[in-house]
């Protein structure tokens, strides 16, 4: 009777605890949820940062897998984009606010990009790979301005730049310009009493509201900076002036995180309101699965409720998120908000969300391993 009962637990909550996940299982799902996208997409595409963001995920499968393919279709797009991102060489004209034209050289999404390049310079360092990427931020650290991130996805698309150039050039600057940049975010966007980040500073509660009057944090808002904060964790010296800051900061997320995630192990579009929009949504999910999972395999997360959100995210993703034919679905078009009524269902999927996929999928596999 007593294997019986232990049988029956463990059927009961293994797929809770990843028992019925094997690393075989998730590198056969990140293969398939690559390979979909790669012969269904040319690389010949702009740098912006929604074809950016799914190369940040096809490197991080390359550098687990070594799979010439996934190498070189990120380096066929560094290539087509002549290793820049928003080309204009006129520093007079450099913009950082919205835009999608070439003198954007300063805005964020232009400069995701440089994550990548710089990734590729790691595997066969050649200066060109990331000549613009040191020209560009050398010259936005070089003026005044600190508003450079006012937007919650910016976290994202820069902080790990910062952190990326500080481990080929040693230079202490970007380090310095990284707590800067972040302190304006945080002052504008970051809400101390929920832990969690506004989209922008339209989104700040009272101002604005969920339809249930709730305060509104954009799940894939969120998931750009604790998917950001992972990343420059990762690169950032431990002895950096203000290293407990971003772990703190990291940590405080995650128990925000974990506690307004559904049962069925997705996060909806609206973290603290699920009936503003609800429904499963892959992106933030993705983030936010692939952010725990690089905690926990880092030591700064320990502890089933952590473990538990991780494996659900999990199995959401690549149960229900991923189509038997490779697409991922469920992912929210491009926006920078949750909108009620929006109709996202297995056909949605988007580049940046494969690329948060592949991300998190990256991280399971280290976990299981």
């Amino acid at each position: 009777m007593r294997i019986n009962l232990f049988v029956f637990f463990f059927l009961l909550c293994g797929p809770i605890f990843g028992q019925h996940t094997t690393k075989e299982d998730v590198l056969k799902k990140l293969h398939l949820a690559n390979r979909y996208w790669q012969t269904h997409h040319k690389p010949q595409v702009w740098a912006f940062w929604d074809q950016a963001a799914y190369h940040t995920g096809n490197m991080e499968l390359y550098k687990l897998t070594g799979e010439k393919d996934y190498l070189a279709y990120s380096e066929a797009w560094a290539k087509h984009n002549e290793w820049k991102g928003a080309k204009s060489d006129d520093k007079r004209k450099w913009k950082y606010n919205y835009g999608e034209t070439d003198e954007h050289v300063l805005f964020g999404d232009w400069q995701i990009c440089f994550q990548t390049y710089i990734d590729l310079y790691k595997l066969n360092p050649k200066p060109h790979k990331i000549a613009r990427a040191k020209e560009v931020m050398e010259y936005q650290m070089s003026t005044p301005n600190t508003d450079y991130w006012w937007w919650a996805d910016g976290l994202y698309m820069v902080m790990p730049v910062m952190t990326k150039l500080y481990t080929v050039t040693k230079e202490r600057q970007y380090l310095e310009k990284l707590y800067i940049y972040l302190q304006y975010a945080d002052s504008i966007m970051y809400d101390k009493e929920e832990a969690l980040y506004y989209r922008d500073a339209k989104y700040v509660f009272p101002k604005h509201k969920s339809v249930n009057g709730k305060k509104d944090f954009w799940s894939r808002g969120d998931g750009w900076v604790f998917a950001g904060l992972a990343k420059v964790l990762q690169d950032l010296p431990k002895d950096a002036p203000h290293y407990t800051y971003y772990v703190d900061r990291y940590k405080e997320m995650a128990d925000a995180i974990v506690a307004c995630q559904q049962n069925e192990g997705y996060w909806t579009r609206s973290l603290l309101d699920p009936d503003h929009a609800p429904g499963p949504e892959t992106s933030g999910t993705a983030f936010f699965t692939y952010g725990l999972l690089w905690g926990i395999n880092h030591g700064f997360f320990q502890g089933q409720p952590y473990e538990d959100a991780a494996n659900k995210g999990w199995q959401y993703l690549s149960r229900t998120a991923l189509q038997a034919d490779g697409r991922v679905g469920f992912v929210q078009p491009i926006g920078e908000k949750a909108i009620p009524g929006q109709v996202v269902d297995t056909k949605s999927t988007a580049n940046f969300g494969v690329g948060a996929f592949l991300l998190a999928g990256v991280e399971m596999y280290r976990y299981l391993k």
